[in-house]
């Protein structure tokens, strides 16, 4: 009972089992970090100084704290000193807890070292650095320096992302001043060459000047803001050192509106940038034609960049983009065949510890207008809907479905279907071509004719063949064995028809009819032939030859040719199947739905239901029907903050003030909830920056006023205005 008040008041904490079990697990968990690092750690030791009562080990994450020198991060654990809950009784027999020393880890992704702060109350401080090794060495004041930078970029990077979820992790606001941003600059200036040493995104094969987390955090920093000017004054400068990094600084002159300077700057540094860097520059150029609606231009630089970096997947990403936006499908089917995908690896992460006890309070008032946080049976959802394999997908795999779900939603699914056996060899073909290729050497042969020597190439996508004419086309019979995801419940014949409601028995048969015929009108795609499986079929073809079996009668037969044609890369083929998926279940639900507006019943799902159908509406671009199944989701008690936080993205694009800010109220108390206590950069300041480029904040400020809302939440609430007239964000003035 004791051990019940030794907590913090306000922030969250997780009790240790043994003492400084977090800090061994960490340093163990070093030679695993790969980019920028986990969020920092802070580890206190709390004592009540009375002998026969042991002391508690207590950790929790934080980002945004200051970490240029040993002195802030001392500062940070000794603001924790205050924030121990006291006993209110009088006479209580309740044993005082205090912080007795404290622990600040922060790890450098410049120089792969993990910064660490120990802190003895009362007593001194003593920083040191911890290599992959978990030896200790001195800390250098350039090792400060990058401790600085790669503390911020986390803060910068892990502000809003869901994949990056801990329990007790605070967020605070990284830059509070003017001060501080420009402590950021110049230290980003300095370590700007060495920014790819700290990784870069998933999508991007080798990290460069241009392309890294350094330069992620700043676009994001700056860009999020609409403040490219501080962006361009920094890029001007490491511009006359190196080249390459005109093409961030024409993407800051654009996003400043100079497009005629961005231009010159474009066209002047293509001159000097040649190789593979220069992909970035051609990029800018390639955007900025499209902005202007000349995707033809485009195209030609799109190509160039692919020629420049050709095993990069942004480059082979951008020109089926612009091939979609000129409507050439067969050429973006084949270049979204040819993207050089990686393996995901996900973010940093510390090694999951069992806790003895998790403190996690919240007593803000901002948080009385969140349903409870309990499971409730909104929580559940049907099996069919929790299957769907899309949003399990991640890195260059989720960019390539992108790009798959953009061409659908142009073209449709029966011309997606027609264009891709126009230009990739199906497996049927290929097993008949491959059939009636061996018949032919068998009867040349027989009759004394040459036939390919062993180990000749035998390509069906770059040697003609002669082809059996087929009774029945691929895409008309039987589907065959498919490996894609989620084929449990495929039949032989047809499609199966899933049920994707929580409805009674009665109402399913009502609506099981439109559900089905709604199914039947989806193609289920045949699976097409795979380079990885030109080997297994030619082994299988020498081995029936090898027995001696004699070949059918020949069958009438026509020339063919597959010189245009090529193999199907086995992940788009799964790709096309986890579309399929998506789409199968999307047209059942709009089928049920209409059913049941003619029946004049009220179509009832689960809030898990709604949300995952809201999702799989974005996935498929039907944004109206998303929005849709977001507001239905509200209607239930379920703590979620995903639909309100879509839905704000939905009015802030717009540029509906009064339901941007009803939803960012929660989004808000969600985060607070979450102890995310950062004002910049996160959804709700873009949003309202966005709706202040066109209304003006004044605007926004006399919204907040009018609707009356209790003095703690309109603080809050105003003070992502307040950070937009500390930093003068476009609109702070009007």
């Amino acid at each position: 009972m004791a051990e019940a008040t030794a907590t913090f008041k306000d922030i969250p904490e997780l009790f240790e089992v043994d003492l400084g079990e977090s800090l061994t697990a960490r340093t163990e968990s070093l030679a695993t970090f790969r980019e920028l690092g986990p969020p920092d750690l802070c580890h206190v030791v709390k004592s009540t100084g009375k002998s026969g009562q042991r002391d508690l080990g207590s950790y929790h994450f934080v980002s945004g704290v200051d970490a240029s020198s040993s002195a802030s991060l001392a500062a940070y654990i000794n603001s924790l000193t205050y924030a121990i809950e006291s006993s209110n009784a009088w006479f209580s027999q309740t044993p005082v807890w205090k912080v007795r020393n404290g622990c600040y880890c922060c790890f450098n992704a410049f120089s792969r070292v993990d910064f660490r702060v120990d802190v003895k109350i009362p007593g001194g401080v003593n920083a040191y650095v911890v290599d992959l090794r978990g030896e200790r060495h001195e800390a250098t004041p350039d090792m400060w320096q990058e401790t600085f930078v790669s503390a911020l970029l986390r803060a910068i990077l892990y502000s809003d992302d869901p994949t990056h979820s801990l329990d007790a992790y605070r967020k605070l606001d990284p830059i509070t001043s003017p001060e501080g941003e420009l402590r950021f600059l110049a230290a980003a200036e300095a370590l700007f060459l060495k920014g790819w040493q700290v990784g870069s995104d998933p999508e991007i094969q080798v990290a460069s000047v241009t392309t890294n987390h350094l330069t992620a955090g700043l676009l994001k920093y700056f860009g999020a803001s609409g403040r490219f000017q501080q962006a361009a004054n920094l890029f001007e400068k490491i511009a006359v050192r190196e080249p390459e990094v005109n093409s961030l600084l024409a993407r800051a002159y654009l996003g400043m509106n100079e497009e005629v300077k961005a231009l010159q700057i474009m066209s002047t540094a293509l001159r000097g940038v040649p190789g593979p860097s220069s992909y970035t520059l051609l990029h800018a150029q390639c955007d900025f034609l499209r902005e202007k609606g000349r995707a033809d231009w485009a195209l030609k630089l799109a190509r160039q960049a692919v020629n420049a970096a050709p095993s990069e997947f942004v480059t082979w990403e951008k020109l089926t983009e612009v091939y979609v936006e000129l409507g050439m499908f067969e050429s973006a089917l084949l270049t979204l065949n040819s993207c050089p995908m990686f393996t995901f690896n996900g973010r940093d992460a510390h090694r999951q510890l069992t806790p003895a006890r998790v403190h996690l309070p919240f007593h803000r008032s901002i948080g009385e207008i969140l349903p409870d946080r309990v499971k409730t049976e909104d929580d559940e959802a049907d099996p069919a809907l929790q299957r769907l394999p899309a949003p399990g997908l991640r890195g260059t795999w989720a960019r390539a479905y992108a790009l798959l779900t953009r061409l659908v939603a142009q073209i449709g699914w029966d011309e997606l279907l027609k264009t891709r056996s126009s230009v990739f060899v199906m497996e049927e073909e290929y097993r008949m071509q491959k059939a009636q290729g061996d018949f032919a050497s068998h009867v040349r042969t027989e009759s004394g004719g040459t036939t390919l020597a062993e180990g000749e190439e035998d390509n069906a996508s770059t040697r003609g063949m002669v082809s059996p004419v087929s009774a029945t086309s691929p895409e008309e019979g039987g589907a065959p064995e498919v490996n894609g995801n989620g084929n449990g419940n495929a039949s032989e014949n047809g499609i199966p028809t899933i049920r994707i409601s929580t409805e009674s028995d009665r109402e399913v048969k009502e609506k099981g009819a439109a559900a089905a015929a709604a199914a039947d009108t989806l193609e289920r795609p045949v699976q097409a032939a795979a380079g990885d499986e030109d080997e297994d079929i030619s082994q299988a073809d020498n081995k029936e030859s090898k027995k001696g079996k004699e070949p059918a009668s020949p069958l009438p037969q026509e020339p063919f040719s597959f010189s245009n044609k090529r193999l199907c890369e086995r992940w788009l083929d799964n790709l096309f199947m986890v579309l399929y998926e998506d789409l199968r279940v999307w047209t059942i639900f709009r089928a049920e739905v209409a059913h049941f507006k003619t029946q004049h019943v009220a179509y009832r799902k689960t809030g898990l239901e709604w949300e995952i159908l809201g999702d799989l509406g974005m996935r498929l671009h039907h944004k109206e029907e998303a929005k849709e199944a977001y507001q239905r989701c509200l209607d239930t008690p379920r703590y979620s903050v995903k639909p309100w936080s879509k839905l704000m993205e939905m009015y802030a694009d717009e540029g509906d003030i009064q339901r941007s800010i009803q939803t960012a109220i929660r989004v808000a108390a969600y985060q607070y909830a979450e102890y995310t206590e950062m004002t910049f950069p996160t959804q709700i300041a873009q949003c309202f920056f966005k709706l202040g480029n066109v209304h003006g904040h004044a605007k926004i400020s006399y919204t907040l006023l009018s609707m009356g809302l209790p003095e703690p939440i309109l603080k809050i609430m105003d003070s992502y205005l307040q950070y937009g007239k500390t930093f003068k964000v476009e609109g702070y003035d009007f």
